[in-house]
């Protein structure tokens, strides 16, 4: 097994979103060499140029650092509707939106681009046929996207199991219907990105909100996975420091033994670590990820030394 340490660059959206900062940070003072690109760093909805200009920037920053754009994520500001948007106009919108997605995610080298499936309104949830017409709408979206994806070079599409039924896969038998949905004339494989903290509390099944029964049961279908610090109320992005490793579920030796007794060949771990707007978390930021990064990189060491 072959694990990789990275970071999904959520952390830097409106604190560092000048691109030397946020590849400095992870690069010089994280000692991390792959990220997950998130849009809103770099929304597809700028005008052609602009976004030009910085994917050759992000691209030249990346090349000089070391660091590498493994895959793009939507995040905080794009998590909308989107493919599920009760709207069909604006929906159509928003596949345009990933097809641009799609193309700054090639040009800044990334292997597979994603976002959650889609997120339904409450009342298109409340009804069970209408649920399943999202459901379908969004297939099909993907679909599209995926034949997009394979023309310009992208290896697999990803999406997140979620955490309550209205954004979709958030049980492990509801994920696994939508990979299955997704099996059907992809012209690239739609891949899981899982999450140590995703999952429903509302499920009667206790795998549901087991990390580990997530690992064995999509960790070979996974190229990357979410970590954060994970609590019992699933409240947030919590980082990897003392005060929530003494209150979290989440023991990096523990996951990388299931990640490996799963068959998991090759993943990457990113930390996407969310901080509230206040004080005085706002200003613990990077020396919260540093010390998440600490935690994590023996262990992660120790297990590519096991044969």
């Amino acid at each position: 097994m072959k694990v990789s340490l990275g970071i999904n660059t959520g952390f830097a959206i409106n604190r560092f979103p000048e691109p030397d900062d946020w590849v400095g940070i992870v690069a010089d003072e994280l000692g991390l060499d792959t990220v997950q690109f998130t849009a809103d760093l770099l929304n597809p909805f700028l005008p052609e140029d602009i976004v030009a200009r910085e994917v050759d920037t992000i691209r030249g920053l990346c090349e000089k650092k070391g660091v590498r754009v493994q895959t793009t994520f939507t995040s905080q500001f794009t998590r909308v509707n989107h493919l599920m948007h009760p709207n069909l106009d604006v929906q159509r919108v928003w596949v345009t939106w990933f097809k641009k997605f799609f193309r700054v995610s090639r040009d800044l080298g990334a292997d597979g681009a994603g976002s959650h499936f889609g997120i339904m309104s409450v009342r298109d949830n409340a009804d069970a046929a209408t649920r399943e017409k999202r459901i379908n709408q969004a297939v099909d979206a993907w679909r599209e996207l995926s034949e997009y994806g394979a023309q310009i070079g992208l290896k697999y599409l990803l999406f997140e199991p979620m955490s309550i039924p209205r954004e979709v896969a958030e049980t492990i038998p509801a994920t696994e219907d939508i990979l299955r949905r997704c099996e059907k004339n992809f012209a690239i494989p739609m891949r899981a990105c899982l999450d140590v903290d995703h999952g429903d509390l509302q499920s009667t099944d206790p795998r549901d909100t087991d990390p580990h029964a997530w690992i064995r049961a999509f960790g070979t279908e996974s190229p990357c996975i979410h970590i954060k610090q994970s609590l019992r109320d699933k409240g947030g992005h919590y980082p990897f420091t003392a005060k929530y490793n003494e209150q979290g579920k989440i023991v990096p030796q523990e996951i990388l033994a299931t990640m490996r007794e799963s068959g998991i060949e090759n993943c990457t771990l990113l930390l996407e670590i969310s901080h509230r707007e206040r004080w005085p978390s706002d200003y613990t930021v990077v020396s919260d990820l540093k010390e998440s990064v600490e935690f994590w990189r023996p262990a992660v060491e120790a297990a590519n030394k096991i044969n």
